[in-house]
């Protein structure tokens, strides 16, 4: 992988060389802006306004609009020797708990790769000291003309640098929640909860971009003249008139997608009131039709699978065919058992009758 920059880890009075590069990549489809009457392509020309021409990558340089508009000239040398210890360094700071790290101020992700066999030692020993801590470093550095707030972290056996906002970046969220006094049942957060378990969790390398997908397959339909696959026809849905039927609904569908009973689905007698007239979109199901518009190597895949789960159910039929048979079976036998145990029952019967007269007609001799 390239090198985007090259500097040094400070870590205290240790100094590891290493090279910054990219953790993450685009797979976006990007598109050009083209003259609609003849697909020309659209393009823009740098032009220098003071002398009216245009100008060459070389020619451009950098400058900073003053307020009264001046512009201030500032070269990649001026850069290159800002008064800050940061320059060529990711200077640690400090070392705390990831989970003291919020979210939103995550930013690019990078690996610091080791810069040389010299790095060895020290970039191992960092990575290894991280790892038994628990602990992120936090540190500081320059890159793209500014100093920027960056977290490293262990990523297997590299490690990993996050980027990360300033604090004052990161905006507070006034006015976002609802500003109503609302009450939440203890039926509602249960049937909340029993959605929740029931949609599970997910492995994310499961997940991939399917609007990336269906635009491949568009694009590659009309670069050989033929019509693009028609859009699915969208789920059936309306205004959601009770908040417990629509959850229980949800529950329902989200079972039924897994493949499993809706029986047990919503609470005992919950959202009965206005349930009838709520509606809600189906979820959709975890094998969806999104499997169309996949490659050639992923619908083999798929085919292949098709097939597993084909011999699966064949299985299972075989099994519940043999079950059937077996009870059958047994119903048989039994129906075969009970006429003996009544006629062993009848002769029973008449033997103790007969031994009942015997001992009458004893007594009366006697």
């Amino acid at each position: 992988m390239r090198s985007i920059w090259n500097g040094a880890i400070s870590f205290g009075l240790v100094s590891i060389p290493i090279k910054l590069v990219n953790a993450t990549e685009s797979h976006s489809i990007s598109f050009r802006q083209v003259h609609t009457e003849d697909n020309g392509r659209i393009r823009y020309r740098k032009f220098c306004e003071l002398e009216d021409r245009e100008v060459t990558q070389s020619e451009i340089g950098k400058g900073y609009e003053d307020a009264d508009g001046t512009i201030v000239p500032i070269t990649d040398e001026d850069l290159s020797h800002l008064p800050i210890p940061t320059a060529r360094t990711i200077e640690i700071v400090a070392f705390v708990p990831a989970d003291r790290i919020d979210p939103l101020q995550m930013d690019a992700a990078y690996y610091l790769a080791a810069s040389g066999a010299p790095a060895a030692k020290p970039y191992t020993l960092l990575r290894e000291a991280l790892k038994r801590s628990n602990k992120v470093a936090i540190a500081k550095y320059a890159l793209r003309g500014r100093e920027r707030l960056g977290m490293l972290r262990v990523v297997g056996d590299a490690i990993a640098m996050h980027g990360l906002l300033w604090p004052d970046e990161v905006r507070a969220p006034e006015g976002v929640a609802p500003d109503v006094d609302v009450t939440v049942r203890d039926k509602e957060l249960d049937l909340a909860d029993a959605l929740m378990d029931t949609l599970g969790e997910v492995d994310l390398e499961d997940l991939h971009d399917e609007y990336r997908e269906a635009l491949e397959e568009v694009v590659a339909a009309k670069a050989a003249g033929e019509t693009p696959p028609e859009a699915p026809e969208p789920a059936k849905g309306g205004k959601v008139l009770d908040l417990m039927a629509a959850l229980e609904k949800s529950v329902r569908a989200a079972k039924e997608s897994r493949g499993e009973g809706a029986e047990g689905a919503g609470a005992e007698g919950a959202g009965a009131e206005g349930a009838e007239g709520a509606q809600v979109t189906p979820l959709p199901s975890k094998k969806s039709a999104s499997g169309a518009r996949k490659t050639t190597a992923k619908r083999s895949t798929a085919k292949k699978t098709a097939t597993a789960r084909t011999a699966n159910t064949a299985g299972a039929a075989k099994t519940a065919k043999t079950a059937k048979k077996a009870a059958a079976t047994k119903s048989s036998a039994a129906r075969k058992t009970t006429p003996a145990k009544k006629a062993t029952a009848s002769k029973a019967t008449a033997t103790k009758a007969t031994a009942k007269k015997t001992a009458a007609s004893r007594k009366r001799s006697a």
